[in-house]
């Protein structure tokens, strides 16, 4: 069902639907008149109307055809009112003309064409294809039971279509997984027996450090919070995880989210032998390889959890080619670039952030009070003229009307800040799956597809969220407040129509920000055990590579014979010829750092079971403290591991060097600055 609102300044939730439910007739009409379309004064005067918002779209009113599915979440009416205002305010200034309207354009899709594009976007285009390339061979080879499910599945249904619809001749998923026989046998990556998210069962050897101050990564540790702490595990796939759960007949009715900060339990992650890994550690090729196999992940989690994932198709996204608000991040990056190489995140957002962060965490009520509507709008126009000569006067900026531009830049980004395409599966990890636990899992892979400019801009947002989160004390707004007033922002997007049942998803919206805003260090981790499928599909790569190479070796070996016998030396008799990797200089356990940067620039260090990166890089600042200069000194400098079977990674100061070199002996260590 569809509701009609005021053309250009109406607003729909990105909770998107694509199968809608049937229109009841004259609820849409009541739903229309008890949004009046006449223009509200701003500030604060149409408290009253985002109240009659709240009470009719609240799950106490709402009639039983729009009762919310099994785990449906919702809280009371007092507690959405911030929700319902900050969404008129968002109204009114579309409605004035101070937000340009740009409208996302969904296309349907046709039977296959979602797992055709499904199969693309992990990387596996050759099974459409037909070709026999290497890098898909490399990702299947690494998959684990559910994943390779998850794939078997996609691919089952768009070969079936394509032989309804007789277009041409397709692989066999048997030729695919190697399968013999018509019941599957899967050749995947073994797994170890886990009893929950990856603990330990009896009898396994223990993979976690013991517990100390800095061992593990904690998140959700509040004065008055709950002493009960869960753990996570990277170590073991989550979709792995939940297929050894106890199937749950079916998920609680009627869910109900606490607003209390307190309720939100604490998760620690214990860092393993290898330390943990942020999004940045990583190259930009392996982080492709992350995005293919978190995609795959997330399909088998939702698969394992009987959730069906949904995602938008984008048909075509209108946005400005220059200037500060409308233009997409990555073009806004491109130009940023050009004045700050290697920046992350667009300038104009960094310094909004700046703005209130050096003089706005403590204005009671940041982010919930509204700056001046017509302000807002000049500072707006003044920006986009004067922003990129450097003669925008920031001292005149309010620092209520600074988040007024703050919320305006997020909302005005041709596409949602967190994607279109993956919006419906924010939703449904929250409307179909009860379990924090599981709700953070989903959020976590969901983290993990995103592009690299929206997860840097978001992260970005989310550590500023944080910090008016802390000031709470002064500036009013608990973890619940933030949620309210930037899930409108966040989770809306341009356009004309909205349901009913997308507009009852505004509970949900504020608790996935919540989840964002107090977990944001573990979503910004990246599992380990994806980064062990992708040295897996790096080494699957290079021996593939190798064989491709054998033939070619074998005929340049018969051209280069004699001439290598002409230039080889005659040897003494009775010498001995070892092998190129016993002719080494660089014996076992042994690694030669480089540190380009110092001094002193390589050193050979015999590794022991507890060697840490941080040991290393002590000895390389011990070595160098006199010679070194003073701009090297004041760097942050950090060990990476280059090559081999990774593209480059930047080590956790506590991860075990002797476990990183065993897992990857082909590597070259380097100590230079972390990329910002």
């Amino acid at each position: 069902m569809t509701m009609e609102m005021k053309d250009s300044g109406s607003v729909v939730l990105t909770a998107y639907h694509p199968h809608s439910p049937a229109r009841i007739p004259g609820m849409e009409q009541s739903f229309v008149q008890d949004i009046p379309a006449s223009h509200s004064p701003a500030g604060r005067k149409s408290v009253s109307r985002c109240r009659r918002i709240n009470r009719m779209l609240s799950n106490e009113s709402a009639p039983p055809a729009f009762s919310r599915s099994n785990s449906q979440a919702s809280v009371d009416s007092t507690s959405m009112e911030d929700f319902w205002c900050e969404v008129e305010s968002i109204k009114e200034s579309r409605e004035d003309g101070s937000e340009e309207a740009m409208l996302l354009e969904f296309k349907p899709a046709d039977e296959g064409e979602l797992e055709a594009e499904w199969l693309q976007d992990v990387g596996l285009s050759t099974l459409i294809s037909g070709a026999e390339e290497e890098d898909g061979q490399a990702l299947l080879s690494t998959l684990t039971r559910t994943q390779a499910a998850a794939v078997q599945k996609r691919y089952n249904t768009y070969t079936q279509t394509l032989r309804k619809k007789n277009k041409h001749t397709v692989r066999d998923v048997r030729d695919i997984f190697g399968t013999s026989e018509s019941s599957p046998t899967f050749e995947t990556v073994p797994v170890s027996p886990v009893s929950s998210n990856g603990i330990q069962l009896p009898g396994q050897k223990p993979v976690w450090k013991s517990v100390s101050s800095k061992s593990c990564l904690d998140c959700g540790i509040d004065k008055g919070s709950p002493s009960i702490t869960e753990e996570l595990s990277y170590e073991v796939s989550f979709s792995e995880s939940i297929a050894v759960l106890p199937k749950t007949p079916e998920w609680p009715k009627n869910q109900r989210f606490k607003k209390e900060d307190s309720s939100l339990p604490k998760f620690i992650v214990r860092k393993s032998r290898f330390g943990l890994t942020e999004v940045g550690d990583l190259s930009p090729e392996d982080m492709k390889k992350i995005r293919y196999l978190s995609l795959i992940e997330l399909t088998a989690f939702y698969d394992a959890l009987g959730v069906e994932l949904k995602r938008n198709r984008v048909e075509r996204v209108r946005g400005r080619e220059n200037g500060l608000f409308g233009v997409p991040l990555t073009v806004l990056l491109e130009n940023d670039q050009k004045k700050v190489p290697g920046i992350k995140v667009p300038l104009i957002f960094q310094k909004l952030l700046l703005k209130l962060e050096e003089t706005g965490l403590e204005t009671e009520g940041i982010l919930r009070v509204p700056g001046s509507a017509s302000r807002v709008k000049n500072l707006h126009q003044e920006l986009e003229a004067k922003f990129y000569e450097d003669t925008f006067d920031w001292d005149q900026v309010r620092n209520n009307d600074a988040a007024g531009l703050l919320k305006m830049f997020i909302r005005e980004l041709p596409s949602p800040l967190f994607t279109v395409e993956y919006l419906p599966a924010f939703i449904t990890l929250v409307e179909k799956i009860s379990k924090i636990k599981l709700q953070l899992q989903a959020l976590h892979l969901l983290i993990m597809l995103m592009p690299e400019a929206n997860r840097d801009t978001a992260k970005a947002f989310l550590q500023f969220l944080k910090k008016v989160v802390a000031n709470e004390g002064k500036n009013k707004m608990n973890l619940w407040n933030v949620s309210m007033i930037v899930a409108p922002n966040l989770f809306i997007y341009k356009g004309k129509r909205a349901n009913q049942q997308e507009m009852q998803a505004a509970a949900s919206t504020a608790h996935i920000v919540r989840l964002l805003i107090r977990y944001q260090d573990i979503l910004w981790t990246v599992p380990s055990f994806l980064i062990s499928q992708v040295r897996k599909m790096n080494e699957a790569a290079m021996n593939n590579s190798k064989r491709q190479l054998m033939f070619d070796k074998g005929v340049r070996k018969l051209l280069r014979r004699k001439t290598m016998e002409r230039e080889r030396p005659e040897r003494p008799e009775g010498a001995v010829t070892f092998p190129p990797y016993l002719q080494s200089d660089i014996p076992e356990g042994v690694i030669r750092v480089y540190a380009p940067l110092h001094s002193k620039v390589s050193m050979a260090i015999q590794l022991n079971s507890q060697t840490k990166a941080k040991d290393i890089l002590a000895r390389f600042h011990c070595e160098n403290s006199r010679g070194s200069s003073q701009n090297v000194r004041g760097q942050i400098q950090s060990l990476h591991e280059i090559g081999g079977n990774i593209g480059q990674h930047c080590l956790d100061p506590d991860a075990f060097m002797l476990d990183v070199y065993r897992a990857n002996p082909q590597a070259e260590w380097v100590i230079k600055p972390k990329a910002s």
